[in-house]
């Protein structure tokens, strides 16, 4: 659906606008559509993948680079002045959900934290076990220390910021 946009956009994003007015109109309306529902669903390594792809996909049509001239992504980058950073996005866009969710005290938040048992209890799958929503955020901080920071809006908007940049 998002490279559907961006064709439908084509010729506003190869004219003659400026590029910094490009680049915001893609992340405005086409990264709108890419990351519809990202902060509520776990990224496996293929779908990560298939994300910066087309990450970078839309900076080559933007710059006007066709897929046999062999400029490396690197290149790429530095001609449309960006950095990757469509991960990231999706990174923000789940804290700020998940802390949001965290400090209401609601049904959502008990069935996240596992408080609300749900589902029919399989014994014998198969394979790994299925990551869940909080699980990347836990093994980085804990939990109980996530918990904290969301509920002082200052400390949790100082760590994942509003804006494009990148908070490190």
């Amino acid at each position: 659906m998002a490279t559907a946009a961006f064709n439908k956009k084509r010729t506003l994003f190869t004219s003659t606008f400026d590029l910094e007015l490009r680049k915001m109109l893609v992340k405005c309306y086409v990264w709108s559509i890419a990351l519809y529902g990202a902060e509520i669903s776990t990224l496996r390594a293929v779908d990560q993948k298939h994300l910066e792809s087309f990450e970078m996909w839309c900076w080559r049509r933007m710059g006007k680079i066709s897929w046999t001239d062999h400029v490396r992504n690197e290149d790429v980058l530095l001609r449309v002045k960006e950095q990757r950073n469509i991960l990231h996005e999706i990174r923000k866009r789940k804290a700020n959900w998940i802390g949001h969710i965290l400090r209401r005290n609601c049904l959502l938040q008990r069935v996240m934290e596992g408080k609300i048992k749900g589902g029919i209890e399989v014994t014998a799958r198969q394979g790994r076990r299925r990551r869940k929503l909080l699980d990347e955020l836990k093994e980085r901080r804990g939990y109980s220390h996530l918990k904290e920071e969301a509920l002082d809006r200052t400390i949790w908007r100082a760590r994942f910021g509003r804006g494009f940049e990148r908070t490190k």
